[in-house]
């Protein structure tokens, strides 16, 4: 061992030094299986690092220990704690000086990526000289700290665009997006790519002999990173991020351009400049709230664990739920059979299916194999081999159950019978059922390919292992499960319904859609309230209306009442809005329309009001779940954390003056749910 590393132990570091001269270093963080840079590792790397300058060997290759991935990037819970201490700073200035001190290392250094690469692991392997990466598909590198309300700040924003040029690099840390290797290496973020066997040798050979980066890349480095290009790709860039992102929701993306753009100077001052503005950004309501949602969505991905002991799934109904149900499951690697009363149904869900597989599965040769998992099954032969029945015909509690009648007879003893119905009470479907405890609710939304959650319905007969099952079912085909009681609406359509049902009477008063949609977006949803009831369809509102609207004491306004067979929305082309090639036709405000000064909260108090009665029923078992639904259900303004989060920020008194107001103005409908007084609605 080199005279440097004598007589040091670490925890998280595993050296070797090999024949050839070259230093093995092996990042493997004690009691993790995942390796993430806490403050401990990162000391310990400084203190390693110091001694391999003074006593440097023929060259270093990084690689990880761990089997699951090179590295997943900081550890976010202690970030979080660094956050509510006010030691952002400190923690930030320690990771840009640790790899800084990587990057002057009197010898080659070399990045050997293999497995997930992400945040701190793509910023470790930019302060290396060069990098490696496996083929495998698992291999994945990427800088998602945007989606946290931050960016790279522990010298990503500094290397990346000199070494890949500053739109490729803008690429990367402006959508979050992970690369494949091949990816990765196209546009020079890594030099190699080989078979994950071959990686340590490759590495190895890297640190020897080095490499030559094209002309091209090089020149791109310099020229979109010259003071010419900070003048002119600033406004380009700020105008892209302004098309997906307003500035006062997500201020991170236009932090970064800006820092970018009027950062000069040696190394030292860039990485000053970038420590400055990742610390001012961690602290924004806007950051915290999407680390909130980030730890929202690991304990939903956490439930159910890995058994549930499905590989056949039967799917009755081949409308546009259960024909999209069938072909994710199947992309997923599930055997599925689809049935439904004729035959043409059955094969237009399949033309939709191949669509799917085509988009999602890149590499054609998988495709048949794939395709071959999704089978036609008019007979509903499938269901006496399924472990999984998923039942999705038209949303009538009798035609549900004479149904049930039928097939689960058919079904093996352990199999699980569920329903995606998106209103319709448990307890009023469950009654005929010969086994209940195997019963529940499995509430997708559309479009399934897009919509990351689904609800787990329960109601007081279901077995604990039914929904333990389910939960881990929902995992193996990357869905987020939430459980929910099977009242009508359950979470996210009896939240989601006074919303749009508000929206649409604004809409019959006269205030035009543009307007409404135009306040929704401004407050933070992903698109307004008279677009999404055209996109889910006029008929497919209606009928959640009608199912709803008694429940929750609320009157359906004529827009929705009185539905024209071709003017449903979207799928006809002509719903409230007129439609072109998937888009809705909005038309111009008139330069002087005034919007009412009220409609924020007309639309959004609904909504929030009802997620404060949820929660006081118990539908959900507590706020954070609350949150993570309608987050994960409806696309609620992820930066403000959720509608209970919404309230603690606001201020529940605050609001339920607003509410009250509303309540005089406008009537009933507007009158306070129980559960404001909740002590969950406190900060």
């Amino acid at each position: 061992m080199m005279a440097g590393l004598d007589g040091l132990r670490f925890q998280h570091w595993q050296t070797e030094l090999r024949e050839d001269g070259i230093l093995l270093l092996s990042f493997d963080r004690a009691g993790s299986s995942v390796n993430t840079f806490g403050q401990d590792v990162l000391i310990e790397l400084d203190a390693l690092l110091e001694r391999l300058a003074l006593d440097p060997p023929k060259g270093v290759v990084l690689r990880s220990a761990k089997a699951s991935g090179f590295i997943a990037g900081a550890d976010i819970k202690e970030f979080q704690t660094f956050d509510e201490k006010g030691t952002v700073g400190d923690a930030i200035r320690r990771g840009q000086q640790v790899f800084q001190r990587l990057a002057e290392l009197p010898c080659p250094t070399v990045a050997a990526i293999h497995g997930f690469c992400m945040g701190g692991g793509t910023e470790i392997s930019l302060a290396c000289r060069y990098r490696v990466a496996s083929s495998d598909p698992s291999t994945r590198i990427g800088l998602p700290e945007v989606k946290l309300g931050i960016y790279p700040g522990w010298g990503g924003s500094v290397r990346l665009p000199r070494l890949v040029g500053a739109p490729a690099a803008f690429d990367m840390m402006l959508t979050g997006r992970a690369l494949s290797a091949s990816n990765a290496r196209a546009i020079g973020l890594v030099d190699k790519v080989v078979e994950a066997p071959l990686l340590v040798d490759a590495a190895v050979a890297l640190a020897l002999k080095g490499t030559q980066r094209p002309f091209k890349q090089r020149f791109m480095g310099w020229a979109t990173n010259s003071w010419l290009a900070r003048k002119i790709l600033p406004g380009m860039l700020t105008k892209q991020v302004a098309r997906k992102a307003r500035k006062e929701h997500y201020p991170a993306p236009y932090a970064l351009i800006n820092t970018w753009a009027r950062s000069s100077g040696g190394v030292q001052a860039r990485l000053a400049a970038e420590r400055k503005s990742v610390v001012k950004l961690a602290s924004t309501p806007t950051a915290r709230n999407l680390i909130r949602v980030f730890f929202l969505q690991e304990r939903l991905k956490g439930q159910g664990g890995k058994d549930h002991g499905i590989q056949r799934v039967h799917v009755v109904g081949a409308g546009v739920m259960g024909g999209d149900i069938a072909a994710w499951s199947a992309y997923k690697g599930f055997e599925v059979t689809l049935s439904d009363r004729e035959q043409r149904f059955i094969d237009g869900a399949l033309t939709r299916a191949q669509e799917l597989f085509a988009k999602r599965v890149k590499d054609e040769s998988k495709r048949p194999a794939v395709a071959a998992r999704l089978k036609g099954d008019l007979a509903g032969e499938g269901a006496a081999q399924a472990d999984l029945v998923i039942e999705a015909i038209i949303e009538k509690p009798e035609a549900k159950r004479e149904l049930y009648d039928q097939v689960e007879p058919k079904m093996k003893p352990d199999a699980l019978l569920t329903t995606n119905t998106s209103s319709i009470p448990l307890v009023e479907l469950r009654d005929h059922i010969r086994r209940p405890a195997q019963f529940g609710g499995l509430h997708y939304f559309n479009p399934v390919a897009l919509m990351p959650l689904v609800e787990i319905i329960r109601h007081d007969a279901m077995a604990p292992e039914t929904e333990q099952r389910l939960a881990a079912f929902c995992k193996a085909i990357d869905k987020l499960p939430v459980p929910v009681a099977g009242t009508p609406g359950f979470l996210v359509n009896r939240v989601l319904f006074p919303y749009m049902l508000e929206a649409a009477t604004a809409f019959a008063e006269g205030i035009p859609g543009p307007a409404i949609d135009k306040v929704a977006v401004k407050f933070g949803m992903p698109m307004g309230p008279i677009e999404l009831i055209d996109t889910v369809g006029l008929d497919v509102a209606a009928g959640v209306g009608a199912e709803l609207a008694p429940f929750l004491g609320l009157s359906v306004p004529a827009a929705l009442s009185g539905v024209e067979p071709n003017k449903r929305g979207k799928k006809d082309g002509q719903g409230l809005y007129k439609w072109e090639n998937g888009r809705a036709q909005k038309p111009e405000l008139p330069k002087d329309y005034q919007t009412p000064s009220d409609l924020e909260d007309r639309l959004i108090l609904p909504l929030v009001n009802e997620a404060v009665a949820c929660l006081h029923d118990g539908v959900v078992s507590d706020a954070d779940l609350l949150d993570a639904g309608v987050i994960f259900g409806t696309g609620f303004a992820p930066f403000r954390g959720g509608p209970i989060q919404y309230v603690r920020e606001t201020g529940a008194d605050a609001l339920l003056e607003r509410l009250k107001m509303l309540h005089a103005r406008y009537g009933d409908r507007f009158a306070p749910r129980p559960g404001w007084d909740s002590p969950a609605l406190r900060p």
